[in-house]
């Protein structure tokens, strides 16, 4: 038996539009939301890249060449070359942090309050 479900794409939001924008918000609030989602992306690039950094560092320290280092991390030789490349988006926080246990390294996180925080404020 055939499915009747339809599984069709309704709308496309162009590259470089508000997508909050064209899920209806007024463009006030849609501009706040994205800069909000952008600083998000933002400072988790900066996270992973630290990590991605100190597992190269590590590697070069190691004079390892990257199908050592492989074994070592437990992943493949490819995906050293992702993380000696800082190929950010092939990489959660999780995976990297479990790599950099794997290496016998300490992995501590930081959290602070930021400056604007307003538990009253409505997004």
């Amino acid at each position: 038996m055939k499915s009747k479900m339809d599984n069709g794409i309704r709308h496309i939001t162009p590259a470089g539009a508000n997508i909050f924008s064209e899920l209806g918000f007024d463009e006030s609030q849609a501009q706040q939301l994205l800069a909000g989602a952008e600083k998000e992306v933002r400072q988790l690039l900066v996270l992973k890249q630290q990590l991605m950094q100190e597992i190269s560092g590590w590697i070069a320290d190691n004079n390892l060449r990257q199908a050592d280092a492989a074994l070592k991390l437990d992943i493949s030789r490819p995906r050293v070359s992702d993380v000696v490349n800082l190929k950010t988006s092939k990489f959660t926080l999780d995976a990297l942090v479990t790599m950099l246990v794997r290496l016998g390294k300490p992995v501590s996180l930081t959290v602070g309050q930021s400056i604007s925080f307003r538990p009253d404020a409505q997004i």
